[in-house]
């Protein structure tokens, strides 16, 4: 039987991209190759975000390539939509290959207690520094009927979490043009028996709209928790992201979120060091931190891309500093999603579990519905069960609790 691996960098819809890879691969015959075996056919599912994601995505290739035999090196992702010529000089790449060529769909996601279900790609906002336009072209979305019938077949799989994806989620209509909006669609998907949570991945701010905020409020499967990135909280690093929105109208959006949805949990995007950054751009950035308080907090560099009006910018922040400002910003968010979960001691939690530690096989890791990592001791296997646990002690990045 012939074998394969699979590797994926990258954003949630391309681990989704894999899947659907991964199950073309398995419908004609092929087997998963374990750790340390040789395969017939390796996967490398590439991303291009940062400079430092096409470094991995070229390590990972190469590892490949090296690892082989008699094998064949398939690269495909972001990476080959603008870089095929220097992927073509790596040896050992047997094929570059656009991600059109393969097609779309899955019946489930492994042994994972969440799915990922992309419904939209591409992007038509033009943030002066994203590179992913260029690379994965205008928002286009999948047909409405199609989604839900690829997430009746991820439930009867098993799953009982969705995650709805997308490189713009919030711009999905229905793939006829049709302006059925992503609340309608949530509202198809709200009536597949056996799905218990639906999840929204990262939405933009201009998306987060008083009808998604109502339905996230009254609805008992749409899991209050929303990704909304910010990339800075300074008004003029914000225009010069060409992000297309204030300081005060994200603090003004977070605010009617918390105050409307129980539990809501938020979760942000920050780019540090983009050009021009002076230290009370930066200071405006902590400040925003402190006063929306996270659950979780993703802090990353500036990194130039070519083909994007921000790479030929000039004074870029030293990088020492840029550092420096990270470790400053990941330490406040560290405290405020401390103080987030601290918050649910003594809480009964609803938790979907996922999967036994690697260090403890009795020490079990799973989500709130407001996607608090919790960890739990038990003697029975608890992938994929759902149950009721009382938040107990909170550490720096997780809740220890216990069943009632």
């Amino acid at each position: 039987m012939r074998t394969t691996k699979f590797y994926t960098l990258g954003c949630k819809v391309n681990q989704y991209d894999t899947q659907s890879i991964r199950e073309s691969f398995l419908s004609r015959g092929f087997k998963e190759a374990g750790n340390g075996i040789t395969a017939d056919v390796y996967v490398v599912n590439t991303c291009t975000v940062t400079a430092d994601a096409d470094r991995k995505s070229r390590n990972i290739i190469r590892h490949c390539a090296r690892s082989k035999g008699k094998g064949k090196v398939i690269v495909t992702g972001c990476l080959v939509e603008k870089d095929i010529e220097a992927l073509s000089r790596i040896e050992g790449v047997d094929f570059i290959v656009s991600k059109k060529f393969f097609r779309e769909g899955i019946s489930g996601f492994g042994e994972r207690a969440r799915a990922f279900i992309k419904i939209q790609d591409g992007c038509n906002n033009r943030c002066s520094y994203c590179k992913v336009p260029l690379v994965r072209g205008n928002s286009r979305s999948r047909l409405m009927s199609d989604i839900v019938c690829e997430a009746r077949r991820v439930v009867a799989s098993g799953h009982k979490e969705i995650v709805l994806t997308g490189i713009c989620l919030g711009a999905y209509v229905n793939g006829r043009g049709k302006k059925d909006s992503l609340i309608r669609l949530i509202e198809k998907l709200e009536k597949i028996s056996g799905l218990v949570r639906i999840r929204l991945s990262s939405i933009e701010a201009a998306y987060v709209n008083n009808d998604l905020i109502s339905k996230m409020a009254d609805s008992a499967k749409l899991c209050p928790h929303l990704h909304i990135p910010i990339q800075s909280g300074d008004d003029t690093v914000l225009k010069m992201m060409n992000r297309n929105y204030t300081r005060r109208a994200y603090l003004n959006l977070i605010d009617s979120v918390k105050k409307s949805v129980l539990d809501i949990a938020i979760t942000t995007d920050i780019m540090v060091g983009f050009p021009g950054e002076k230290e009370a751009n930066f200071s405006n950035t902590l400040d925003l931190i402190k006063e929306i308080g996270p659950l979780r907090t993703h802090i990353f560099p500036f990194s130039p891309r070519e083909g994007t009006p921000a790479y030929s910018l000039g004074c870029r922040p030293d990088p020492l500093l840029v550092k420096e400002r990270i470790k400053i910003l990941r330490t406040e968010a560290e405290k405020r999603a401390y103080i987030f979960k601290k918050n649910y001691i003594g809480k009964n939690m609803e938790v979907l579990f996922e999967t036994a530690s690697n260090e403890d096989k009795s020490l079990w890791e799973g989500y709130t519905r407001n996607y608090i990592p919790v960890f739990a001791h038990s003697s029975f296997d608890l992938t994929n069960k759902i149950a009721y646990l009382t938040i107990s002690k909170v550490l720096r990045d997780r809740a220890l609790a216990e069943f009632l």
